[in-house]
């Protein structure tokens, strides 16, 4: 037995040590760990709170204009305004700002409505909506011109819905109203004006009879020619007073002409170009509007709005500078080229408006003092322009 190996004994004490130091490696990878955890529950001491504030979803603008559309249901208009404010405050759009606009004609604030409104137009010119609910809030604030003008911008955009051929007329009506009464108020003041001028002569006339009543007692003669001459000077002042009176209306008509002129802005919209463009009767003014656009500008105004009597007129209105500015007028030509949907209005002119085009073309674009220069350029629009003359000859 002596002579026997202890070899295995010894590889089977070598493998126990071997188990117990690996032991010892696992206990203190676990104890590791759990510091580490330890370490991290104690930087964030509710994790539990923080897991669901990460799930949470935040609030966005959609979010918030559609909860305002159902206080807005509910007609708990002022919730309603503090949502569609929140959806603002986070990406504002036209919708969100016509719905604001329309709680606050609910709640008749009639001048944060028309803010509003003018916001939604600012990022959208073409909202029928916020035309509508802000020519609801002008009519209400009394402006009823700048009412009516919204009303017809809108039936001009959508001319098939019957709410917004009511809503112009309602408002037409009252305007045509309020003109009326402007009128005859101003007949009324024009009569007493004349009273007080036909009071003036009569006193002054009673003055001078008595005076020459006491001087018939010392002058039959001499009193008989001084009425004479009075009579005689008082028809040379009537006269004289009406004179004065048409050359202060004629004086105020060109002030209020040349006051028009100098408040003539540069639309950014194909409605601000409407509505200046109406307000301008006189050719000079409708010119120096078209002079202050630049001409590149012209399709991003217009964009899909341009209509065919608006396109007409402006044709027509170049043509009365056009030999003073021939560079300008063949760029504005051009331009207008270049405004969506151009063709399909040319295309759809009725037979007097592409008369008048024609004539314009005929009689102010194609005259032989032109330069070779702009001759060029101007044939190359006229088929653009008439567009009924290239099918004929075709």
């Amino acid at each position: 037995m002596a002579g026997v190996s202890r070899k295995p004994d010894r590889d089977r004490s070598m493998e126990f040590k071997g188990f117990l130091n690996g032991l010892k490696d696992w206990d203190d990878l676990l104890k590791d760990k759990d510091d580490k955890l330890k370490g991290h529950a104690r930087q964030n001491k509710n994790p539990i709170y923080s897991s669901n504030l990460n799930d949470e979803a935040l609030p966005d603008a959609a979010s918030e204009k559609e909860l305002g559309n159902e206080y807005f249901k509910q007609k708990r208009f002022l919730e309603a305004i503090e949502c569609y404010s929140r959806s603002i405050a986070l990406s504002p759009t036209s919708v969100a700002f016509a719905n604001r606009a329309m709680a606050y004609l609910k709640l008749r604030r009639f001048e944060e409505a028309e803010n509003d409104c003018t916001e939604a137009l600012n990022l959208d010119d073409r909202y029928v909506k916020a035309y509508s609910r802000r020519a609801t809030a002008r009519k209400e604030l009394g402006k009823l011109k700048a009412s009516l003008e919204d009303a017809d911008f809108a039936v001009r955009l959508d001319p098939n819905t019957q709410e917004l051929r009511k809503q112009y007329s309602e408002i037409k009506a009252l305007y045509e109203k309020e003109v009326a009464n402007r009128k005859s108020g101003a007949l009324i003041e024009a009569s007493k004006e004349s009273q007080r001028a036909d009071g003036l002569q009569v006193e002054s006339k009673i003055i001078q009879d008595d005076y020459l009543i006491s001087n018939r007692v010392h002058n039959a003669a001499a009193s008989s020619h001084k009425s004479s001459v009075v009579k005689h000077e008082c028809v040379q002042h009537k006269h004289e007073l009406k004179a004065s009176l048409h050359d202060v209306a004629s004086r105020a008509a060109s002030r209020a002409v040349a006051s028009a002129a100098k408040n003539i802005t540069s639309p950014k919209s194909a409605y601000e170009f409407e509505v200046s463009w109406r307000a301008l009767s006189d050719d000079s003014a409708q010119a120096q509007l078209l002079k202050m656009i630049p001409p590149h500008t012209l399709p991003q105004i217009f964009k899909n709005a341009l209509s065919a009597p608006i396109l007409v007129d402006i044709i027509k209105c170049i043509g009365t500078f056009f030999k003073e500015d021939t560079e300008l007028a063949i760029s504005l030509l051009d331009n207008m080229v270049k405004v969506p949907r151009f063709d399909m209005i040319i295309m759809c002119l009725s037979a007097k408006d592409h008369s008048e085009v024609q004539q314009v073309w005929e009689e102010i674009f194609s005259t032989r003092d032109i330069p070779v220069a702009h001759t060029e350029a101007l044939a190359r629009l006229r088929p653009k322009y008439c567009y009924r003359e290239q099918q004929e000859k075709n």
